[in-house]
């Protein structure tokens, strides 16, 4: 049961017949893992913490540096220097004490990636490449783990949510990844911080959602956001038949470390 100052603290979502005692309940026994702790991450665990999501896992290896806090708001100038796991844990924590953090300083490699995700319930990618980022979707299919998928360009940004077995799976979009050089970065085009915080907002809402069984996630479908425009489209996805991860005849069987080099670096 919760006591009284939780029951006060959550009460705005408590009443939502959607979430409820039960559902307040499910999320503070649940554990979710975030991968990149940058521009994506800083809103997805802060409305994982403020939603009382019992256990956050955070992977990162990275340091706070002043060019991040453009975007990146779970830091601040006094940060820089800092790792961003320790910077985000003393925020989250002093926002809601009653979660638990986990924390994984490290790059998600072939090596470790199993090991980190086997004991979350729904993993988000808020990474900034694409080596970890087919790693990550790779490992959530074989090891049967929700994934909400997320990434952010310039004004625009894209979302996803994969559920092994019922949905598309990351390379039913991307079979590939890209040929090295090709692809444009933040620190190539640029990025608005508000764009991330869109995103990252929405990638929290479809985990939470995962969580509590409520609601249509964004399984089979694409949602595509346009800052500049302030369009937001819903693109339908299937699985493809030929898919080299989910298909009939798949011939990726094991987890693949790709070198890919990126004009520069994304979110």
């Amino acid at each position: 049961m919760l006591d009284r100052n939780q029951q006060l603290r959550y009460s705005r979502q408590i009443i939502l017949k959607e979430v409820g005692l039960e559902g307040q309940l499910k999320l503070l026994k649940s554990k979710v893992l975030v991968i990149g702790c940058g521009g994506l991450g800083s809103p997805i665990l802060s409305y994982l913490a403020a939603a009382g999501v019992g256990t956050i896992g955070i992977v990162d290896f990275d340091t706070v540096t002043i060019s991040n806090l453009q975007r990146q708001i779970l830091h601040f100038t006094d940060d820089i220097g800092k790792k961003k796991v320790d910077s985000a844990e003393e925020k989250l924590l002093r926002l809601n004490p009653d979660i638990k953090v986990v924390k994984h300083v490290c790059r998600a490699t072939i090596d470790n990636i199993e090991e980190i995700i086997e004991n979350y319930d729904v993993v988000i990618d808020a990474v900034d490449n694409f080596t970890a980022r087919y790693i990550i979707s790779d490992c959530c299919y074989f090891m049967k783990k929700p994934l909400i998928e997320g990434a952010v360009l310039g004004f625009d940004g894209i979302l996803m949510t994969i559920i092994p077995d019922q949905s598309p799976c990351y390379r039913c979009l991307y079979p590939m990844p890209p040929q090295d050089g090709v692809v444009a970065t933040c620190n190539d085009t640029g990025i608005l911080g508000m764009v991330t915080g869109v995103i990252g907002s929405m990638q929290a809402l479809e985990a939470v959602k995962v969580v509590l069984g409520i609601g249509e996630t964004l399984s089979g479908r694409i949602l595509t956001f346009e800052g500049l425009d302030m369009d937001i489209r819903e693109i339908p996805w299937e699985r493809r038949h030929d898919c080299p991860l989910c298909g009939q005849n798949p011939t990726v069987t094991e987890l693949v470390e790709y070198e890919i080099k990126c004009k520069s670096k994304l979110v």
